[in-house]
């Protein structure tokens, strides 16, 4: 795979434990700052995410995904 497609993959990955991390955070929570906290780190996982997945869907219609 080449190395921009690993990158993809990777941030795909880290969005999907941002997105692990902010369940269990807001599921621990003890304030609302940290509900707060853990609602942007939700969201901003989401987005990367959906980015970095179209990126993929890109790269895969181009024909370098392999």
């Amino acid at each position: 795979m080449k190395p921009c497609n690993e990158n993809i993959q990777k941030t795909i990955a880290l969005a999907d434990e941002m997105i692990g991390l902010s369940e269990a955070g807001d599921a621990d929570r003890e304030d609302v700052g940290c509900g707060i906290l853990y609602g942007i780190l939700r969201d901003s996982a989401y987005k990367i995410k959906k980015t970095a997945e179209a990126e993929k869907q890109s790269h895969m219609k181009k024909g370098s995904w392999k």
